[in-house]
C-alpha cells in the first residue's frame, strides 16, 4: 500500500503564503534570499514594524512576496523611497530590495548618499553578475572573462573596467560606529540568516545597514546544478564573503 507523505511548507509569517509557488526562474538566488529575510523578520517580531521596498528587475518580482507593507518603486529608486518613509516614520524597520544594477548602476548615487548619512535602513543586494530580467548582459558586478549577451567573449576589463564591489565601497565611506556593513551567499542560508539578524538588529538600534548577497541566474548563465554551485564558489573567491563593518556591541 502507498502511504503519501504530506510536508507542510516552511513559511514564514512575514511570507505571503497567498502569493502562490514563486514567480522567479527555477534554481534563482531571489526565493532564498527572501525567505531567509522573512524568517529573520519573524525571529526579531518585525513584521508589525517592517517596510519592504523593492526595485526594478528581477527583484520586482518580490513585490507580493512578503506579508508586510510593500512599495515597488522606479528603477534604482527603492533607497530613497524607503529612507524617505522611515524618514516620516520613525521606529520603522525599511528595508530596501534591489539588484546589483538597482544600487550600483542607475541607483549608485542614491546608495552612496544614504550610506555617508547613515540613513536608518537595511539595504539588501542582490548580486548575481548580470542583469537577469533583461537577458543576462553585463552588469556592474560582472566578473572578468565572463561571458554574458553583451560581452559575448568575456568581460575584457581594460575596455570596461573591473567589476564594482559594493560592500567594500560601501564599507570605505560608513559611519563605523552607527552602521553594519557584509556580503554573504546562498551558499550558506544558515549564515545569510546570521547576517539578516546583525542587520535589521543595527537597524532597531537606529543605523544603517548593507548587506551584499551573493546569488544565483542558472538561466542566463546557462549552468546546470554543479555549474551553478561551480559559478558560486567562483564568486565568492572573487567577492568575499565577511562582514566588513560591525558597530561596537552589535550581537
Amino acid at each position: 500500500m502507498v502511504q503519501t507523505l504530506d510536508v507542510t511548507p516552511d513559511i514564514a509569517k512575514a511570507q505571503n503564503a497567498e502569493a502562490g509557488a514563486s514567480k522567479f526562474c527555477p534554481g534563482c538566488g531571489h526565493g532564498m534570499i527572501l525567505k531567509t529575510l522573512a524568517h529573520t523578520i519573524d525571529d526579531l517580531n518585525l513584521q508589525e514594524k517592517a517596510v519592504f521596498g523593492c526595485d526594478i528587475g528581477c527583484s520586482l518580482l518580490s513585490w507580493n512576496y512578503m506579508n508586510i507593507d510593500t512599495v515597488q518603486t522606479h528603477h534604482g529608486r527603492t533607497t530613497p523611497v524607503i529612507y524617505g518613509v522611515t524618514r516620516a516614520n520613525p521606529g520603522t524597520v525599511g528595508i530596501a530590495y534591489m539588484g546589483d544594477g538597482g544600487g550600483l548602476a542607475i541607483g549608485s548615487q542614491h546608495l552612496v548618499n544614504a550610506s555617508v548619512r547613515g540613513e536608518n535602513m537595511l539595504i539588501v543586494l542582490a548580486n548575481n553578475t548580470n542583469y537577469g530580467m533583461t537577458g543576462g548582459q553585463m552588469a556592474p558586478t560582472t566578473m572578468p572573462g565572463q561571458k554574458t549577451e553583451t560581452t559575448p567573449y568575456g568581460r575584457d576589463c581594460s575596455v570596461t573596467g573591473k567589476p564594482a564591489k559594493g560592500a567594500e565601497m560601501v564599507a570605505s565611506i560608513v559611519d563605523p560606529e552607527k552602521s553594519y556593513v557584509a556580503r554573504a551567499s546562498v551558499s550558506n542560508l544558515r549564515k545569510l540568516r546570521q547576517t539578516f539578524k546583525k542587520a535589521l538588529k543595527n537597524v532597531e538600534q537606529g543605523g544603517f545597514s548593507f548587506v551584499e548577497v551573493l546569488s544565483v541566474c542558472p538561466l542566463n548563465w546557462r549552468t546546470n546544478n554543479e555549474g551553478t554551485w561551480d559559478r558560486l564558489k567562483t564568486m565568492e573567491e572573487f567577492f568575499e564573503v565577511k562582514e566588513f563593518v560591525q558597530r561596537e556591541g552589535l550581537e
